[in-house]
């Protein structure tokens, strides 16, 4: 696997961050590449110094819950990746693009949400080409990076990936917010836990969850206040 090269695009945060705000600390560009990065299934993100966090979110766009997720973030001055699945992409693409308008970054998660494990390889393969299409027609830009639904990876989609040239992304901590009745405080204490054993890394939430909509704010002042660092992360 090559190693990604990782250039720093930006080390300030937004003007109108003041000092009580989480705010971005740097943008890193990588390579567009067949790599796989997080610690659940991978090697370390390279690059990333003890204590930066990338803010990753999976499963929208969703009317309901992403706005409160996307303002959260504005009023910490934080960009983060979101990796949509196909079917909400095309059924909310002005959405789509006000994510992606708003300075954060869009990945792939797979067009229906399915465990690919448990597929036929030709409907996967179908999968990912509806997946690239929808991301192509909405965004009107060609895919870089994609994290397989439930971290399912599959050798079938990993190898297709690899020679389309996109990094597959997977996680060093989260919160477990797909897991129901958790108050702010609870996802908190998830997600510092995870942080404190992993030491930084790429983070997993979802966008798609009211709870975690809710719980935005409570998180993000969590993590400035554990004194973590945010790194975005774009492609070339």
């Amino acid at each position: 696997m090559a190693i990604a090269t990782l250039t720093a695009a930006a080390t300030a945060a937004e003007p109108t961050c003041g000092a009580d705000v989480l705010g971005t600390s740097r943008t890193v560009t990588l390579k567009r590449e067949g790599a796989a990065w997080g610690t659940a299934q991978h090697a370390a993100l390279p690059g990333l110094a003890p204590g930066e966090v990338v803010l990753t979110f999976d499963d929208g766009p969703r009317p309901e819950s992403t706005p409160a997720v996307l303002k959260a973030l504005a009023d910490h001055c934080v960009k983060a990746t979101f990796f949509m699945n196909g079917e909400p992409l095309t059924r909310h693409p002005a959405l789509a693009r006000q994510v992606r308008d708003a300075g954060h970054t869009v990945g792939m998660h797979g067009y229906r949400h399915d465990n690919f494990s448990q597929l036929p390889a030709e409907d996967q393969g179908r999968d990912l080409k509806a997946m690239m299409a929808a991301y192509v027609d909405v965004l009107g830009e060609a895919p870089a990076s994609y994290r397989f639904p439930f971290l399912a990876e599959s050798p079938v989609l990993l190898k297709a990936l690899a020679t389309l040239g996109i990094t597959v992304m997977s996680v060093d901590a989260g919160a477990e917010d797909w897991l129901p009745d958790q108050t702010p405080q609870m996802l908190a204490d998830k997600l510092l836990g995870q942080l404190g054993r992993s030491g930084g890394g790429i983070v997993l939430l979802h966008d798609a969850q009211d709870q975690t909509a809710r719980a935005m704010p409570f998180l993000l002042q969590a993590l400035k206040g554990k004194g973590y660092r945010v790194v975005h992360l774009r492609w070339e």
